[in-house]
């Protein structure tokens, strides 16, 4: 059966490869069943629009609930845009890889589906790819599900920081080959977590092409909210 979804990821689909001719490489990587975990570098909201359009299975999010509540023009395209994307939708202020933040996505990939993460925590603005936070690998092995790494290419051209349209712009998405955990439950450890990440954040970085700053990634309002913008 056709589903409203269906018909819009197609749509976007479509839409995308004739007004930005994307390259896009290693999407038959994503396991065809099963719970997997896509882990991708961040560059503009766009990128969750961008991977669940091409991605062969249905992708649920974290994001921001003020994305969702802004105001104007900018507030009604995104929340157009997350009509298409599912979303777990995260308050400012709360860590979105909070344990408590992650429990919906405990649950979505307990139940054998696909489950998207930026291990950035945030967009990065200046084209660098940031240290990686846990969530990742504690979900990764809390569930036992592979981790997918994807690197996004040129998407922030798509919608530059501060810009309220969309323009049109040549773009890349290279998937790679789903790195296998064991399923540890809470026997994990911190030493665990910081390896997998590391490798998840290493092949992230062959995948984009980024050049790397290793301090964490820290996004402008949370800047503001400890007064430092």
């Amino acid at each position: 059966m056709i589903t409203k979804y269906d018909v819009t990821k197609a749509t976007v689909a479509r839409t995308l490869k004739l007004l930005c001719r994307p390259a896009i490489t290693g999407v038959d990587r994503l396991p065809e069943s099963g719970p997997v975990i896509i882990a991708s570098n961040h560059l503009t909201f766009l990128d969750s629009v961008i991977i669940s359009a091409f991605m062969p299975r249905r992708v649920k999010f974290i994001a921001k609930a003020e994305y969702v509540n802004s105001p104007g023009i900018k507030g009604r395209l995104m929340r157009q845009a997350f009509e298409f994307i599912d979303i777990i939708p995260v308050a400012r202020g709360q860590q979105s890889e909070s344990v408590a933040a992650l429990q919906p996505a405990v649950e979505h990939l307990e139940e054998g589906k696909v489950f998207g993460i930026y291990p950035e925590g945030t967009r990065s603005r200046d084209g660098y790819l940031y240290r990686g936070h846990s969530g990742v690998a504690y979900l990764a092995y809390l569930t036992g599900a592979p981790v997918v790494p994807v690197g996004m290419i040129g998407t922030q051209r798509l919608q530059p920081p501060g810009a309220t349209m969309i323009r049109p712009a040549k773009f890349e998405m290279h998937v790679g080959e789903p790195i296998q955990v064991p399923r540890a439950g809470m026997k994990q450890t911190g030493r665990m977590r910081k390896e997998l990440v590391t490798q998840v954040m290493d092949t992230i970085a062959g995948l984009s092409g980024q050049p790397r700053k290793d301090v964490y990634n820290v996004s402008p309002s949370a800047q503001r909210d400890l007064g430092n913008g």
